[in-house]
């Protein structure tokens, strides 16, 4: 199966809730207060693995959790972290946000790993809130919440040097003779159905790595056939060698082909079909009429464009030296980095589970301002609103998390009313 793009969720740890507990030991008359912090959530970390060349594995395991931070205990206990999900994937992978389809981050270079998404970070014990006048405080932090997100993972091969053209026309052969590559070789079409790396070392010059990038067809670019699958592998590379059926074994005119697969590369990215191109017109052993004008032809057509054609046999070797050193000295000519895409997206300023929403909203009927969402109830929950210290507490998390920002915002006044979940404050500044 061809694989090289997954869409999967992934969701980072939940920080632990801090603990309210108070010492307790005999001939100890008034123990203060000795509640755990909780431990931090684990983090969803993405790995290079050099072992993996698909995303085939995604097909199967779709959904990705860090494990939970724990709850802190009495007696000073923190409690433990959340184990990370460290997930395993091929060089040049990159990661993309599901909604918007934007990039997060591109497993290729140096970055090796990535943490994707933090993991919550534990909450206070209510050891962390005694003072001179709050000494046994009856409220804890809890933990942070955990972070969600869909992602799409798009696989596009890393190569100095791109095979394209029709299926069938020589490429995993050509592949299969200049490099430690072994592609699966048959005589029908798609038998490449994951793009196949190897690495080219001539004599007396750098090498290069080459890649067989499957057959394209006519109509790939708006996604017939494996079309998007195939073409998406071409963004990375710098040069592209074209390979084409010089005999016409398959009874297609070999110009057509070109010009086909050509426009096939302007129709999904104008500035993929900008790459320097070289012709390799293959299977020059297979053409048996003495007379043949198809290498003039092809060398009129596409010449004068400064596109230079070669003429080769994958099988036997013929003119695969000179192809590669012209290959070689294409790819000196051009400096530049190899083709990495920036992030767009950045989750830790937008991912976040559901579980840590809000809203806040008027209510017309009550004149009040209604702030509802688990979040909130789980706050108001933990925290003691009859102390001075425990309301104080609660008025910096409503301003920290930006819940007054959207009642000014609604209009609020000093002296309106804020309810909730069943309580009512009196707003001022």
């Amino acid at each position: 199966m061809f694989a090289d793009q997954a869409k999967i969720y992934v969701r980072s740890g939940k920080g632990g809730d801090g603990h309210v507990s108070f010492r307790r030991e005999k001939y100890v008359p008034a123990g203060g207060p000795d509640g755990g912090d909780g431990g931090h959530g684990g983090d969803v970390i993405f790995e290079v693995d050099e072992g993996l060349n698909t995303l085939i594995d995604f097909r199967h395991i779709r959904k990705y959790r860090a494990g939970d931070g724990e709850e802190g205990d009495k007696r000073n206990c923190r409690g433990k972290d959340g184990e990370d999900a460290v997930i395993k994937v091929p060089p040049g992978t990159v990661i993309k946000e599901a909604q918007t389809g934007q990039v997060i981050t591109d497993m290729s270079g140096n970055n090796r790993r990535y943490t994707l998404l933090k993991g919550g970070r534990g909450g206070n014990g209510n050891q962390h809130y005694a003072t001179s006048s709050m000494q046994a405080p009856k409220y804890a932090q809890p933990g942070q919440p955990a972070k969600e997100l869909e992602l799409i993972l798009e696989l596009k091969v890393i190569a100095d040097v791109g095979l394209i053209g029709f299926p069938n026309v020589g490429k995993s052969t050509l592949l299969a003779r200049v490099s430690n590559a072994k592609p699966k070789i048959a005589n029908y079409h798609f038998t490449t159905l994951n793009p196949n790396l190897g690495v080219v070392d001539l004599e007396g010059t750098k090498g290069f790595v080459m890649a067989d990038i499957p057959g394209l067809i006519e109509g790939a670019s708006v996604g017939i056939g494996l079309g998007h699958d195939f073409l998406r592998h071409i963004e990375r590379t710098k040069v592209l060698v074209h390979i084409v059926d010089a005999a016409g074994t398959e009874g297609r005119d070999p110009i057509e082909d070109i010009h086909t697969i050509n426009r096939e590369l302007e129709a999904y990215n104008p500035e993929v079909a900008k790459r320097p191109q070289v012709i390799a017109a293959n299977k020059i052993d297979a053409i048996y009429d003495p007379q043949s004008d198809v290498l003039d032809r092809i060398r009129k057509e596409f010449e004068p464009s400064g596109v230079s054609v070669y003429p080769i046999s994958a099988v036997s070797g013929q003119g695969v030296r000179e192809l590669l050193y012209h290959v070689s000295h294409m790819l000196e000519e051009i400096h530049e980095e190899p083709t990495v895409f920036a992030q767009e997206y950045f989750p830790e300023q937008t991912a976040g589970i559901s579980d840590g929403a809000y809203t806040v909203t008027y209510d017309e009927a009550a004149r009040e301002y209604v702030v509802e969402g688990p979040r909130i109830e789980k706050m108001l929950g933990y925290t003691n609103l009859d102390s001075e210290k425990g309301f104080t507490f609660f008025q910096n998390f409503l301003k920290n998390n930006g819940i007054l920002n959207e009642l000014e915002a609604l209009g609020i006044q000093e002296g309106d009313t804020v309810r909730m979940y069943g309580l009512s404050f009196d707003y001022y500044k």
